[in-house]
């Protein structure tokens, strides 16, 4: 396979110059700009933060993409979909608020911001993938219903896949709570007995009669459909999905589900490697990075991308006091979280079409 083109463009700017100025250059040079986007619908997909997070990309770098989609006649917007897990960002409401919070906002970024999958998680669409793992991915419906998908990621370590880069944020990232459930686990939520207060909100939740309540919540999984409708409808968060499947298959469904969300879609990718840290940025703090910060990256090829980032983060001294500071691990993101293998979602990718691991740094000034 030909390899793929990677621009890149470090962090040294001259006086005069800036960070945004030389973000700005990266795009426009690999070619961004050039696509068609009169009158259409642009989905930006990135990645707001848990509040307390202070490693998450700054606003400033979405307001350059969502200048530059406006620039070429598109209708641009920040969208993320709601997590699966219980935090600041489990339904629309709260998610907005911590976007808001971390400093995204129409003025900062120059567009709105709109969750993908609704108020509760559950709008989505099944998109036919029909593959290894998946048959039919859930996709948060307002970016199953963009034109384009453009997605601005921040690279950094994870605690399950390994790295969080183009892939994780494209195919994760969009999905809505269903979806997360399918590749987190076996789709089916528990009720955490001492946290639940027997309120009976999740009855209202639930479509298929799965949850009955005496004392406590208790959900029937021979019932239960996996919508996932009732994490987000408890007041007091006690019911959650099993995180249980193996980190490979994990790596590989996401990667079915990123195939579903780049299906028949014009799409263009962007990571920063900066503020590298070992952990997914879902979390409400962050410890220091396990390497230096390494520039900017963008490709029309997500798998050439993740794997250009890759492969800078392993070419980097362990930060001096991180967590990988002593490991004997020749790769980073091992020497974080051992258990990973980042390397399964490479190859899955390519093994199913969605690009190249082959690749050609173009650097940009």
């Amino acid at each position: 396979m030909k390899a793929s083109d990677v621009y890149f463009a470090d962090l040294y700017v001259k006086w005069g110059d800036s960070i945004l100025m030389k973000f700005e250059r990266l795009l426009r040079a690999s070619g961004m700009d050039q696509m068609d986007m009169e009158k259409k619908f642009v989905a930006i997909k990135t990645h707001f933060g848990e509040p307390g997070n202070m490693s998450i990309l700054r606003p400033n770098y979405s307001k350059i993409v969502a200048d530059i989609i406006k620039e070429n006649g598109g209708f641009p917007f920040l969208t993320d979909a709601n997590t699966l897990y219980a935090g600041r960002r489990k339904h629309a409401l709260e998610h907005i608020d911590a976007a808001n919070e971390n400093g995204f906002s129409p003025m900062s970024t120059g567009c709105q911001i709109i969750i993908a999958d609704g108020l509760k998680g559950s709008d989505d669409v099944e998109i036919p993938i029909n593959g290894e793992y998946v048959k039919n991915a859930k996709i948060g419906r307002a970016i199953a219903d963009s034109d384009i998908l453009i997605s601005l990621s921040h690279f950094k370590g994870h605690e399950l896949a390994g790295f969080g880069g183009a892939i994780k944020n494209i195919g994760m990232g969009s999905a809505s709570r269903a979806g997360k459930m399918e590749m987190h686990s076996a789709g089916k939520p528990s009720v955490d007995q001492e946290k639940c207060r027997g309120c009976k909100k999740c009855l209202t939740a639930c479509a298929h009669d799965s949850i009955t309540v005496k004392k406590k919540a208790h959900i029937d999984h021979s019932r239960c459909v996996g919508c996932g409708r009732c994490i987000a409808s408890c007041p007091f968060d006690s019911i959650s999905a099993e995180m249980n499947e193996a980190n490979d298959i994990l790596n590989r469904k996401m990667v079915e589900y990123a195939a579903a969300v780049v299906k028949d879609k014009p799409c263009f990718h962007i990571a920063l490697a900066v503020d590298i840290s070992p952990f997914c940025d879902c979390h409400a703090d962050n410890i220091m990075p396990i390497v230096p910060n390494i520039g900017m990256f963008a490709s029309f090829d997500p798998i050439a991308l993740d794997k250009a980032c890759a492969d800078a983060v392993n070419r980097q001294p362990a930060m001096k006091g991180s967590i990988i500071d002593g490991s004997s691990a020749k790769d980073r993101f091992t020497g974080a979280h051992p258990t990973t293998d980042w390397r399964s979602m490479i190859e899955h990718a390519e093994k199913i079409g969605l690009g190249s691991a082959d690749y050609k740094i173009i650097e940009v000034k």
